[in-house]
């Protein structure tokens, strides 16, 4: 429920019945009491009462309360239910049910903040009483006499100023909650929207946060200990004052044991008894903050941001945190390693997809997070040089008119264009031409004229729409050069876009999410993969079996070769501002980028094949280490459309 509803208005009562159910709730609460007898009649006698009345006649309606929510922190897990992070606003809170909290606890906060709660319906007349006598000394407010149902609407509904128009509103709130909701409910929403210190909210996260146990478990000496802090809690912190806490925490047991609500030797032993102190849980960093950090654009995109920070929502990745570990050292190990070697290049990007399910495997979005926050494999868009070429060539194939020993000329060609003459040019330069070949050898030795004539052949629009059916959602114009990678592309998008190659056409949604839950565990978002094909299964099946021609010696990135089937394809662009590699086997896609933020040149004949590849070829290594050897399907198996 959003704070528009909580501080919405009702209908404005007539005054004359406020100041009577005001009148019949004191007295009420009371007890029918001399004191509070002579509390009401001293209020009739003073006047004032009907005019307070007029002034409350637009409090809250506390009935609202039945659907509020409070705000709630949001927990982000790996694929094996590891915490990665926490999401949350101002607040970091997590619900618990009234079962959800041990007895202890509930004796120590009622026993040291009210312990008169069962007996009153809102307010304590003998507290009342007694701070009216203070606050007549001090000439203001100095003492309050609040009960936990007084706190709860303080909390809820009013300001935290001290006077007495706010004191007056506090208890008529009191009067009308205790006639709505029942004892058990008032404490359960007190316990969960009280202030424990450090940014914990509720009674949850404050367990976990100082003892890294549930609420439902603390015992004695633990939930005297929280009792303690609700009424200062940094001053009694124990992560700040421990010496504080203690003498805290022995008034708060000495208070029960008045109470006799414990023994003596039960508030002894609890004194005594070691504490088991956690760490803050607000604002800690995320274990993988490139995930995550992906996982919460997804979200707020899906969902909105007020409820990623403030639902309570639970979210399981499909990453595993071993797994995106191994990713993140073996970009920073490649890129001491090509610096080594004369690169000029101050970032790297990494993303792996599985091509089965098209979940996210590992996201590196740069070397150094701690340097860097942006993310680069989600973020970026880049030329991809020619990498991109396996879209256009897949057009040509799914067209029905070409198949990989299609021969092409491979010759200088211009075309008219917007302000003159395209001439494309091969990696070699104005005289680099190999005259006529395959397709096949073409796109293994990555020529670009003959890359941009299929385009021209099969349609720019075509090659578009495929791109857009392999998730790339980067913009793309149908100009000449198209073909070469001459639009920007995430890591991301090409390790999605290759993933589908990879399981030979059939595709669904790349994503890093695996599941969303709200609290109760209610199932918000599954994406449990709905694969569909895509793409010609034979079309695809003679591109693998082209594009695994190009790790071969003769092709552009044998440098990647990783002792098993494999595809890919390497990417460089002009004035080698980007290199590439992006290949797959048949469980795993990945992306390697590499490249400087300010899109400065990383060396004269720096290309995809000589450093992109071999960084692929180590973290591929790695990723596959337990996984079988699998074979692509062969081209044959299929009907050539």
């Amino acid at each position: 429920m959003s704070s528009e509803t909580i501080f919405k208005k009702p209908e404005p009562e007539p005054a004359q019945a406020i100041a009577k159910s005001f009148l019949l709730g004191v007295a009420k609460a009371a007890g029918g009491t001399v004191l509070g007898i002579s509390m009401v009649t001293s209020a009739v006698a003073a006047g004032g009462l009907v005019g307070l009345a007029f002034s409350f006649r637009n409090l809250p309606d506390v009935r609202v309360l039945r659907n509020y929510v409070p705000a709630e922190t949001s927990y982000v897990y790996d694929i094996k239910g590891r915490l990665m992070t926490s999401i949350h606003g101002e607040a970091n809170r997590e619900i618990a049910t009234l079962d959800q909290m041990s007895p202890e606890l509930k004796l120590a906060v009622v026993g040291v903040e009210d312990s008169n709660f069962y007996r009153h319906q809102g307010l304590n007349p003998y507290s009342i009483g007694r701070a009216a006598l203070a606050n007549f000394k001090e000439g203001g407010v100095s003492e309050g006499a609040s009960t936990l149902t007084m706190q709860l609407v303080k909390n809820l509904f009013l300001t935290q100023e001290r006077t007495f128009s706010r004191k007056l509103a506090e208890a008529v709130l009191a009067i009308r909650v205790e006639q709505v909701f029942s004892k058990e409910e008032i404490l359960e929403m007190y316990l969960n929207t009280i202030y424990w210190g450090h940014n914990n909210y509720g009674v949850q996260t404050a367990s976990r946060s100082y003892f890294n146990k549930d609420a439902d478990q603390l015992n004695l000496a633990e939930a005297s200990v929280l009792a303690g802090l609700i009424q200062a809690p940094e001053q009694y912190s124990p992560f700040l004052n421990y010496g504080s806490t203690k003498q805290r925490q022995a008034t708060v047991l000495r208070r029960l044991e008045t109470l006799q609500w414990i023994t003596p030797e039960q508030a002894s032993a609890a004194l005594k008894a070691p504490l088991l102190i956690g760490k803050p849980t607000a604002w800690r960093k995320s274990k993988s903050p490139f995930i995550t950090e992906a996982v919460t654009k997804e979200l707020e995109e899906r969902f909105g941001k007020d409820k990623v920070l403030l639902g309570g929502i639970r979210v399981q990745t499909t990453v595993d945190m071993d797994f995106q570990k191994m990713a993140e050292e073996s970009v920073r190990d490649s890129h001491k390693m090509l610096l080594g070697w004369g690169l000029r290049a101050d970032q790297m990007a990494l993303a792996a997809v599985d091509p089965r399910t098209h979940f996210v495997k590992a996201l590196v979005g740069g070397v150094d997070y701690e340097s860097s926050q942006f993310n680069r494999a989600a973020q970026a868009r880049r030329q991809p040089g020619s990498s991109f070429k396996p879209f256009v060539y897949y057009a040509a194939l799914a067209s029905g008119k070409f198949s990989s020993s299609t021969i092409i000329d491979d010759a200088p060609i211009s075309y008219s264009i917007p302000g003159g003459i395209y001439k494309p040019q091969n990696y070699g330069g104005s005289k680099d031409f190999a005259g006529q070949m395959s397709i096949a050898t073409a796109l293994k030795q990555s020529r670009n004229i003959p890359a941009v004539k299929l385009g021209k052949a099969v349609g720019l629009e075509k090659v578009i729409e495929i791109c857009r059916l392999l998730g790339i959602k980067s913009p793309m114009q149908p100009v000449i050069s198209l073909p070469l990678g001459s639009i920007g592309v995430t890591p991301l998008e090409m390790a999605g876009a290759f993933a589908t190659l990879a399981n030979n056409g059939w595709s669904s949604d790349t994503t890093v999410i695996l599941k969303v839950t709200d609290s109760k565990g209610n199932v918000l978002l599954d994406n449990t993969p709905q694969l569909k094909q895509v793409l010609d299964p034979w079309a695809t099946a003679n591109l693998t079996s082209m594009l695994q021609g190009v790790i071969q010696p003769g092709g552009t990135g044998p440098k990647a070769n990783i002792g098993r089937p494999a595809a890919g394809k390497t990417g460089t662009t002009s004035s080698e501002r980007d290199v590439w590699f992006v290949g797959y086997v048949p469980q795993l896609a990945t992306a390697v980028w590499i490249g400087n933020d300010d899109y400065s040149s990383m060396g004269k004949g720096i290309t995809g094949g000589d450093f992109a590849a071999p960084v692929w070829r180590s973290f591929m290594l790695k990723a596959l280490e337990n996984e079988p050897v699998k074979y692509f399907p062969a081209a044959s198996q299929f009907e050539r459309p």
